[in-house]
């Protein structure tokens, strides 16, 4: 383990005097990268790299809202340290797992006389207690809890400790669902995989996600993380009455500098063949559910593999079609991508019936049409969305790209402006309702 050694850092340091920090940290054997704390932090204290996820304990405040939404509690971990000698992002980043807490002799008591407020668990620094009320209740937009008529939902069957028992699935498809195009040497390959899991349970709801594990070890010579991939399936399979799920995965070929890279989790997906079985854990996700009470409205706003999600929850909706439950129910789609070659799903979709489902695509790079995103499109349904950011029935999902998240929320708070709304407070009533949902990376 890469570790600072304790001699070195804490136990004699002679630090007399010294503030002492309840250092917050993130156990690289439990995290699954979903890049969910990164997404949350209202502060930008969260940061990654091809490995590890870390906190910045100049930034971090205790805030705490990075907590609830983290599928796997990895974020939930603590170290007490004197303040000076805090565990840097280098040595967070070169961790392959949590040091052990260490003693740091009698000033420990210092951070109960110097702390002015609590958490439940954790004391709060002297410095993060003494901050403006603003900034310490200053949230994320997104919703941590799940629509109030969710189904219930199983977490964590498996995983995601590297020791911890792992779910085994057989792959009985896999399917490119996008055309052959490219961009900027970029070729676009994202595939549908059908992952069958035999005689093991493995309940999984829309909106939730599974962790693939790819064979071998890193250049550290340590075995991979687990990857986390969003079912794209219904609850009920991807074959109803079988038990089996599926998942959308593009191939990574370029890094986000856009140099030539191999993704190993994405290629190794991407090139399964049927048969072929493979290591999953989870299930993960306990918020990002769809509601299941007649006349609910379901709009969702993704870009390319965030599309997995929508997928499902649309799948799940049109095979209650037949039961009459959702008859007065809405159900939106906002779905961006460079061309619509790029979209995935892109046949299947255009085969749903007007009367079930509208769809709007927003295609920036089409050849002979205008630049469109998302969010442009949104600003022009302004009419339709309007009324259903205030109705208490209507649940907004967001899924794709991070880039895509700030344009998202403006064109939201831009609707309300145009329609004499509060979107301050229509932001607080659907993050606390369930009704807002955003899951980027």
């Amino acid at each position: 383990m890469n570790v600072r050694s304790p001699q070195a850092t804490i136990a004699d340091t002679p630090q007399v005097g010294s503030a002492v920090l309840e250092q917050h940290l993130i156990d690289p054997e439990i995290c699954i990268r979903c890049n969910t704390c990164e997404a949350t932090c209202p502060i930008g204290a969260i940061s990654h790299d091809d490995t590890n996820y870390v906190v910045d304990a100049s930034k971090c405040n205790s805030c705490m809202a990075c907590i609830a939404p983290c599928p796997t509690g990895s974020i939930d971990n603590w170290r007490t340290v004197w303040r000076a000698t805090a565990y840097t992002l280098d040595e967070q980043l070169g961790w392959d797992e949590l040091p052990e807490q260490q003693e740091i002799g009698a000033d420990t008591a210092q951070v109960d006389s110097d702390t002015t407020g609590t958490t439940a668990t954790h004391a709060l620094t002297h410095e993060s207690a003494s901050l403006p009320a603003t900034t310490q209740t200053t949230l994320p937009m997104s919703s941590t809890a799940a629509p109030w008529s969710a189904a219930p939902v199983v977490t964590q069957l498996f995983g995601p400790k590297a020791d911890s028992p792992f779910a085994v699935a057989k792959v009985v498809g896999n399917h490119r669902v996008t055309d052959a195009v490219s961009h900027g040497g970029e070729d676009n390959d994202t595939h549908h995989i059908v992952l069958d899991f035999g005689d093991t349970l493995f309940p999984v709801l829309e909106g939730q996600s599974v962790g693939i594990t790819p064979p071998g070890v890193d250049a550290k010579g340590r075995p991979y993380q687990p990857r986390q991939y969003s079912i794209a399936s219904a609850r009920n399979g991807e074959r109803p009455g079988y038990n089996n799920a599926s998942i959308t995965v593009k191939r990574v070929l370029v890094d986000h500098n856009g140099q030539a890279t191999r993704g190993v989790a994405s290629n190794y997906v991407c090139d399964l063949q049927v048969g072929d079985s493979v290591h999953i854990v989870g299930p993960f996700g306990s918020s990002f559910l769809m509601p299941n009470h007649p006349g609910s409205h379901i709009v969702m706003i993704c870009t390319g593999t965030g599309s997995a999600p929508m997928r499902a929850m649309t799948e799940w909706r049109r095979r209650e079609a037949r039961n009459d439950t959702f008859a007065d129910s809405q159900l939106l789609l906002f779905f961006g991508a460079r061309s619509q070659a790029e979209l995935p799903y892109f046949g299947p979709l255009k085969k749903l019936p007007a009367n079930f489902i509208t769809t709007h695509l927003a295609l920036s790079r089409e050849p002979g049409t205008h630049k469109r995103y998302v969010q442009d499109v949104m600003r022009e349904q302004a009419v339709v969305l309007a009324p259903l950011l205030t109705d208490p029935n209507a649940y907004f999902y967001v899924c794709g790209l991070k880039a895509m998240e700030t344009g998202v929320l403006d064109a939201m708070k831009a609707i309300c402006e145009q329609h004499q709304l509060d979107w301050i407070g229509v932001a607080a009533d659907m993050k606390a309702a369930g009704r807002l949902h955003l899951e980027t990376y």
